[in-house]
């Protein structure tokens, strides 16, 4: 980072340059990215404390490996030899980068030796891969940086007790969803703003609550339970809460954090930075932290070579987001990742694999974990140019065994789809034909919950329909496909239960030719958004699957972004800044209504705040259902308050506006009375202003415009 520089430096440069600062607009001026010339952010100024810096020793690249046996030089070569092979794999050693020391007295090893590796990061790889590594029954290495040896000789040899801070009750996390009139929050980043909003569709208006500028430096993001917002600066990641103050929680460092994973528990969090190389001799290095989002405690980090966090046995390059996958339920206790024919899944009481090893898949593609429970489905395409066929395996964790597995034959890809629920998982499966000039589509659905795991194949009426999009309706047990070839394809509704067939899938309506190639379902269900977004300009329609009709149609011309809230009651489209007009979003009730739009300029993002599952048991939702009618009084009283309060607010505009228009109609009447007299001396003494006192006669006029004269030319002339 460049050197801080004065402002009266500043203004004597520019006075020598002949440059007036007054007239130089500073918030025009953009740095260039991850530079800012020692000039401090607007931000939170403790975010940007700059603590004093330690130089690096010089040894960030040697390694100190303890335990080791004690031998007699005859078998030093054998043992050197021995951890050179172990430590060789990692990264390369320099010449002269292996050092055992020996005693001069016994004329043995001390039980440790130096290795220096070409770069830091081979060196920190070494300790994370081998630290812990048991040589055999008696020997098992503790391996260190040489830095930290010197930070550990820093230690003060007295104990000093830690100072005791006087407990200080923090804020309940969970205030706003207290919130009387049962609002939904969002976020919103619009220019160098981020902003935090009620909605209050009865208002027709969103009401402000929190805002701030340059509160992150890349996005926003809210954790899954709504808990937290997560902000992202070149030091690292940053979690905010509250229902208005959102004060600062916790920091992670993490520099030049590029992306952020919270655990769906709320327990963890993963940030993502990668060095890209300069030269082709340079890895291209990546580095994920697991840290205690409570504590900002590290767990775990991962580091490496790009190519070793490449997902599975795809040609796809490039490391795939998020790496690690968060297992099913709010427990937190199992996360994986692809590895190249392996699956690897680790458990957060010791952050390690379980079972201290990788769960071997042959040529594994892809994998997803259920929603709800620790069952990861894998996808492992055909071999051997179709000998061997395509499956998908349902495999339970920890116990790794395999629950079910379905074998499929002529796979060109898949895609996997689960309901929210864990109940269903939906296969879809694109088969090329034997000429492999055509493929065709079909679905393979799996009961999860039911016994043996029964499957079922589901075709179109036409195979060779392309399809578009596939979506679950959430905690339900229908779903929605696109499909199609032509410019407005058809939408076709199914459910894996009906009162005639309960344990069979069943084809519910199909919707012929509509603008849409997006589907949107209610968090709550039963109600979806058919959008056409890109080519369709923003076409909306607002679906009662119950009842399979249409309830409204809308458009949102330009939409990027459709996002339904928590509820279920509203949804929210949106323009963002990959179009440079028509920017803003609008908010929709269920059954599409247009309640408000708010137009906002260079507008990045719209996030609804999410709510944590309902604390009432499903039989007391159903309760509630039933008496609906009785709780809705309090709301329709509410809702007439409200109504009434508008109306007041109407009657109060029209007024103003009354008497802005009377003021007006005052002021240029004494404005006619102030020129009378110039009236009078305009009109030869005629003092009258009223029209009627006034003859009017009408007077024609003959003007001659134009001659035109003629000349004949006739015989007597010529004569």
């Amino acid at each position: 980072m460049a050197s801080i520089v004065s402002m009266a430096d500043i203004e004597a440069t520019a006075k020598g340059l002949g440059i007036d600062l007054s007239a130089v607009n500073l918030d025009s001026i953009t740095l260039p990215p991850g530079e800012d010339f020692g000039i401090k952010s607007d931000d939170d100024e403790d975010l940007y404390h700059e603590e004093a810096l330690e130089l690096e020793a010089g040894f960030g690249n040697v390694i100190v490996v303890d335990n080791l046996p004690v031998i007699p030089l005859e078998k030093f070569e054998k043992l050197e030899g021995v951890i050179r092979k172990i430590y060789g794999q990692i990264g390369t050693i320099r010449e002269g980068g292996f050092w055992m020391p020996v005693n001069p007295e016994t004329k043995k090893t001390l039980g440790y030796c130096f290795i220096e590796y070409n770069t830091s990061q081979d060196a920190k790889s070494a300790k994370e891969n081998t630290n812990g590594y048991k040589l055999d029954k008696s020997h098992i290495f503790a391996v260190n940086l040489f830095d930290e040896i010197e930070k550990y000789m820093k230690i003060p040899d007295e104990w000093t007790p830690a100072e005791i801070k006087p407990y200080v009750p923090g804020e309940n996390l969970q205030k706003w969803l207290t919130d009387e009139k049962a609002r939904d929050q969002f976020v919103i980043r619009a220019g160098p703003f981020t902003e935090v909003f009620w909605n209050d569709p009865r208002q027709l208006m969103p009401e402000l609550v929190y805002r701030r500028q340059y509160w992150t430096e890349s996005f926003v993001q809210w954790s899954p339970l709504g808990t937290y917002l997560a902000t992202v600066h070149r030091q690292g990641a940053a979690i905010w809460g509250g229902a208005s103050t959102f004060n600062r929680l916790m920091r992670f460092a993490h520099p030049q954090v590029k992306l952020i994973d919270f655990s769906p528990g709320e327990k963890y969090i993963v940030t993502y930075s990668s060095h890209e190389p300069s030269n082709p001799r340079e890895k291209h290095w990546v580095l994920l932290n697991f840290f205690d989002l409570r504590t900002g405690k590290l767990m775990r980090d991962f580091r490496g070579n790009a190519d070793d966090f490449v997902s599975g046995s795809s040609n796809v390059t490039g490391v795939s987001w998020p790496v690690f996958r968060w297992g099913g339920g709010r427990e937190d206790k199992f996360f994986a990742r692809l590895g190249k024919n392996v699956i690897s899944v680790y458990e957060t009481e010791t952050f390690t694999l379980i079972d201290k090893k990788s769960l071997k898949v042959d040529n594994v593609a892809d994998f997803t974990w259920s929603p709800t429970d620790p069952i990861i489905a894998c996808f492992v395409p055909e071999l051997g140019g179709g000998n061997q066929p395509a499956r998908v395996s349902l495999i339970q964790v920890p116990s790794k065994e395999e629950m079910r597995q379905k074998n499929l034959f002529n796979v060109s890809d898949i895609k996997m789809y689960w309901q929210n629920n864990g109940e269903y998982l939906a296969v879809k499966v694109d088969r090329h034909t034997k000429t492999k000039k055509s493929t065709t589509t079909g679905f393979e659905l799996f009961r999860i919950k039911e016994r043996d795991i029964p499957i079922e194949v589901l075709e179109l009426e036409n195979k060779n329909d392309k399809i578009i999009a596939f979506a679950w309706e959430p905690k339900g047990h229908r779903f929605a496909i696109i499909h199609g070839d032509g410019p407005r394809p058809d939408i076709s509704f199914y459910s894996m239960r009906t009162a005639q067939n309960v344990g069979r899938v069943s084809k519910l309506a199909t919707l012929k030719s509509k603008q849409a190639n997006a589907l949107y379902w209610s968090p709550a269900g039963r109600f979806l958004v058919l959008a056409g977004l890109k080519g369709f300009n923003g076409q909306l329609e607002f679906y009662n699957v119950d009842e399979l009709e249409t309830m409204a149609t809308g458009e949102h011309f330009m939409a990027t972004y459709i996002e339904w809230d928590p509820t279920g009651r509203y949804c929210a489209t949106s323009v963002t800044s990959v179009h440079e007009m028509e920017n803003g979003f609008h908010i929709w009730s269920f059954n599409g209504k247009l309640l408000y739009r708010i137009p906002k300029d260079q507008f990045y993002q719209f996030l609804w705040r999410p709510r944590p599952p309902s604390l009432l048991s499903p039989e007391k939702e159903e309760e509630i259902s039933k008496n609906l009618k009785k709780y809705s009084k309090k709301y329709e009283a509410e809702d007439q308050d409200v109504s009434l309060q508008l109306s007041e607010q109407d009657r109060k505009k029209r007024k103003m506006i009354q008497e802005e228009w009377d003021q007006w109609v005052a002021q240029w009447k004494k404005l006619h009375e102030d020129e009378e007299q110039l009236r009078l001396a305009l009109r030869d003494g005629e003092a009258s202003d009223e029209e009627e006192e006034y003859e009017a006669k009408e007077v024609e006029g003959e003007e001659v415009i134009d001659v035109t004269e003629e000349i004949v030319d006739s015989d007597e002339d010529q004569d």
